[in-house]
């Protein structure tokens, strides 16, 4: 992508000495600017290391990143206009905020920016104060803040909601939303929350011990992954797996969501006795057990089917998923 603005990454490879598989395996993607994508993946898939190789931190084994079309292999962490936000706040304690920002800003001319910025992520009213007076959610909004004051070429989230409460997690996402009102470079946004990455994202990609498993418009990753792999991790309860045998296919794997999947008392193609009813509001998730394995079922919780009851289940071959592979 010469001359054209945004992050490029080509066949990333990281590989820790002594370790046995590399951190980060020919790992490719581009994130063109005024786009966020967002990587998804388990603990251990190699997301922070990816991160930290963009912006300098862990020297690289193998391949190429480019900011802006410009190669950044071997060069300095300053030199790379790439911020980054990690899940701790990193802010210095013996500073209010407002000196915080001030640190990061390459001229006094920008100091207009620090009131622009702090009311888009909503902590001007705290620019007095010092980080141990704020919450856990402002320290990070202030954090998210001083990157963008930074004026980098790429902005890069390092799992930033971790730390918080559920109910901060969706107000401090819907505020990194809000950032690309005032940042028009490509962001990088990595956690392990399926429903924080679709939020955030243009882009999705879906990483697994330190592999792009899939990568793509969220809808469609969601919806279709293209490996068995990402099928069983991506979702607030993965896809369903069971063999294709299940219905009527010649070997591979079957998979389904559990919204897609509809309890019925007569026909359907599963059949099983329910071991489990798991609450979670508005909607329950029935645990069948089948001769396939475990099925999961989403359903309405007027319908919840009781313990120990023999029940079926009938999913439209639109909405099933099939892989070759015959086991994860």
């Amino acid at each position: 992508m010469k001359g054209d603005d945004g992050l490029d990454v080509r066949d990333l490879v990281v590989q820790y000495a002594r370790a046995n598989a590399p951190a980060v395996a020919d790992v490719s993607f581009c994130v063109p600017a005024g786009r966020t994508l967002s990587v998804v993946g388990p603990s251990g898939a190699g997301k922070s290391t990816l991160l930290r190789a963009v912006c300098g931190l862990v020297r690289i084994s193998r391949g190429e990143i480019a900011i802006n079309g410009r190669s950044v292999v071997g060069k300095p962490p300053q030199d790379r206009r790439a911020a980054m936000v990690f899940a701790s706040d990193a802010l210095a304690r013996t500073m209010t905020v407002r000196e915080n920002l001030r640190l990061v800003l390459r001229s006094r001319d920008r100091l207009d920016r620090v009131e622009d910025v702090t009311r888009a992520l909503d902590v001007h009213a705290h620019l007095e104060k010092f980080p141990q007076q704020l919450s856990t959610g402002e320290r990070q909004r202030v954090s998210i803040a001083r990157a963008v004051l930074s004026d980098p070429a790429v902005l890069l989230l390092d799992e930033p909601l971790a730390p918080l409460d559920p109910d901060l997690r969706v107000r401090v996402r819907d505020e990194i939303v809000h950032v690309r009102e005032r940042f028009t470079g490509p962001i990088v946004f990595v956690t392990h929350d399926h429903s924080d990455a679709m939020a955030v994202a243009d882009d999705l990609v879906v990483m697994i011990d330190g592999r792009i498993e899939d990568s793509g418009d969220p809808q469609r990753v969601y919806d279709r992954p293209a490996t068995a792999r990402a099928a069983a991790f991506l979702g607030a309860r993965p896809m369903n797996l069971v063999p294709g045998v299940a219905f009527g296919w010649d070997g591979g794997l079957a998979a389904f969501r559990p919204e897609r999947a509809t309890l019925v008392r007569d026909g359907g193609t599963l059949c099983g006795q329910v071991q489990r009813v798991e609450r979670t509001g508005a909607d329950v998730y029935v645990h069948v057990q089948t001769q396939h394995g475990t099925v999961i079922v989403r359903t309405a919780s007027a319908d919840t089917p009781l313990i120990g009851s023999e029940i079926r289940i009938a999913v439209a071959p639109a909405d099933l998923c099939r892989y070759e592979t015959a086991a994860l």
